[in-house]
């Protein structure tokens, strides 16, 4: 087994799902109690994008355990298999899943951005469902591209 080779992509991994855990734990609360105490009107639009926010983490964090089980696929050899392709399959609906639930909190994005008086936070909005569609398309375009490779790879091994 070479770990060496996905060392760097692991560590990615385990940086990007503290740092998301982290805005989880500390930040949605910690806004969610500032603004309840400064502004109580503001607060009740910004509850549903916080909840929002906190519901994409679970397809999110689900995405990040599959990728990690991704790269011990490729670190044991098995990258062409039907693993790795499954893999894929549920990275890609995980992150349909996170474009989802910021298309349906994007309403309260317009509202918080209205009260607020901030068209940013509509792009933030944007960005997110944005990027989680980049990804699944291109776990899409990889799992098309590995079903294709393992169908070739089985013919060569029928082949005599």
């Amino acid at each position: 087994m070479k770990y060496g080779s996905t060392i760097i992509l692991r560590i990615a991994v385990i940086l990007i799902g503290l740092v998301v855990l982290a805005l989880c734990i500390v930040a949605v609360p910690a806004l969610a109690i500032n603004a309840t105490i400064h502004n109580p009107n503001f607060a009740k639009s910004l509850y549903p994008v916080l909840i929002g926010m906190c519901l994409a983490a679970i397809p999110f964090f689900i995405a990040l355990f599959h990728t990690w089980k991704l790269l011990r696929y490729i670190d044991n050899g098995d990258a062409f298999s039907t693993l790795a392709v499954t893999a894929l399959k549920k990275i890609k609906y995980c992150a349909l899943g996170i474009a989802g639930v910021y298309l349906l909190t994007s309403p309260f994005f317009y509202m918080l951005a209205q009260k607020d008086d901030a068209p940013g936070i509509v792009v933030i909005c944007l960005l997110f469902m944005g990027a989680s569609l980049v990804i699944a398309i291109f776990a899409a375009v990889l799992q098309r591209l590995l079903r294709e490779a393992i169908a070739i790879k089985t013919e060569n091994d029928l082949t005599v």
